[in-house]
């Protein structure tokens, strides 16, 4: 990120003046009704709806100037916005109005010995700044949720989807607007780019909080540099561990779906470990459907040698343990047992998701008490771990951090708390 001494004033200027715009909308949102919330959301629904053609124009352009630039097809497929993914998203936007508002919802209530009456109350966090990357539907995720906790927003969404979050931002704010909203409970600071992000990062008398949503670059750079406080979503270096119990259906199905269903976002799987007593059972059928998938398998000799006499294995190497690779590709490696399993996890996890793939109760609560995540799984596959699924409706990203949030961020993670206390006349002795 560019030093604070090297940006122009005027983006300097420009962002300081959104921020505190972004504030005031906050101060107007705190004290707004569920009602009025859930009137802009369906309004942003029907917005995304009749603009989809609009959206899917600008799109276009970036997903051309992309394609361009050598953007890679996982890539690519993260920033493609079509009919069909638009009426998905606005979907979802209805999806969080039947998600209970969790503002002024309590927390802890009891009478302490001296009479006040104490509660812990959920209020929102205020203004929520987001820096991500090639991920328009992003733009509308973290918007509405940050909207239904009572938050403002302002928005970083990256070059590569410069069109696309324009037209986006646009019809999130006329939505907000026609139902007597601040336009400024969501804004954009893209048109200031990289130094404008950096503003944004040093703008702690106005954000309350930021989340950084990409690669290890942009994630580490966030964490490492802003003065706001940051909640971080890490990458998914994503694990399963088949234990010699595992069926072979069960094992490849899991397999499949958790690396080829959309191999492109952080909770595919990127490293699969394999007790060698389940290897020859297992691993034959499980590299042929891989290699049908398209699959670049990275393995040793043990590995390979199982595979089908088609198909090329790549010499794995210390750097794939750690890799998230975020397209059709997987590392894989035998082990002995449980307990090399959870050694290795713990040697490269990113804290994103594992799972394990069992028939024995005590080696799965072994697995989840043993193993350190946001989200664990025992038999299900990892592309499970997602806000929407969770029933959240959306997210504004995975956090694998462990303060405050942990795991998919939904509507009720982006509120905190305040203690209210309500007496008599009480005095401290």
């Amino acid at each position: 990120m560019t030093a604070a001494a090297d940006i122009h004033p005027k983006t300097v200027r420009g962002v300081t003046r959104i921020a505190r715009n972004a504030k005031a909308a906050a101060a107007r949102l705190a004290t707004t009704l569920t009602a009025e919330k859930d009137a802009a959301l369906q309004a942003i629904a029907e917005g995304l709806r009749e603009s989809s053609a609009r959206i899917v124009k600008a799109n276009e352009s970036d997903l051309a100037k992309g394609a361009e630039n050598g953007m890679s097809e996982s890539l690519l497929d993260r920033l493609r916005l079509d009919e069909a993914r638009i009426a998905a998203i606005a979907d979802s936007v209805e999806q969080v109005i039947d998600i209970p508002d969790p503002v002024g919802t309590t927390v802890l209530g009891r009478t302490l010995p001296n009479g006040i009456r104490l509660t812990q109350s959920r209020v929102p966090m205020g203004v929520i700044g987001a820096i991500y990357e090639a991920r328009p539907n992003v733009t509308v995720d973290i918007a509405i949720l940050a909207l239904k906790a009572g938050n403002a927003s302002i928005l970083r969404g990256g070059s590569a989807a410069e069109n696309t979050n324009a037209e986006l931002v646009s019809v999130l704010r006329r939505a907000v607007e026609s139902v007597r909203l601040p336009a400024d409970t969501i804004s954009t600071i893209d048109q200031y780019g990289r130094d404008g992000a950096s503003v944004l990062m040093n703008s702690r008398d106005y954000v309350d909080l930021l989340i950084p949503r990409g690669g290890a670059e942009l994630i580490n750079a966030v964490v490492q540099d802003s003065i706001v406080p940051v909640i971080e979503t890490g990458i998914g270096n994503v694990h399963m561990f088949i234990d010699s119990s595992a069926t072979v259906k069960t094992a490849v199905d899991l397999v499949i779906n958790s690396k080829t269903q959309r191999p492109s976002v952080c909770n595919s799987l990127e490293t699969l470990l394999v007790h060698e007593k389940a290897a020859k059972r297992i691993l034959p059928k499980l590299l042929e459907r891989l290699e049908a998938a398209g699959v670049v398998v990275h393995a040793d000799a043990d590995v390979a040698a199982l595979a089908p006499q088609s198909m090329r294995i790549r010499r794995v190497s210390r750097r794939d343990w750690a890799k998230e690779y975020l397209d059709l590709e997987l590392a894989v490696k035998l082990v002995s047992g449980i307990d090399e399993a959870i050694d290795h996890i713990r040697a490269y996890t990113s804290g994103h998701t594992e799972v394990i793939v069992t028939k024995d109760i005590d080696n799965a609560e072994t697995f989840v008490t043993a193993i350190d995540a946001a989200a664990v799984g025992v038999n299900v596959s990892t592309r499970f771990t997602d806000g929407g699924e969770f029933g959240f409706g959306a997210e504004v990203g995975i956090s694998t951090q462990k303060l405050h949030a942990r795991g998919p961020m939904g509507v009720e993670q982006l509120t905190t708390t305040k203690w209210i206390m309500q007496g008599n006349g009480q005095i401290r002795d």
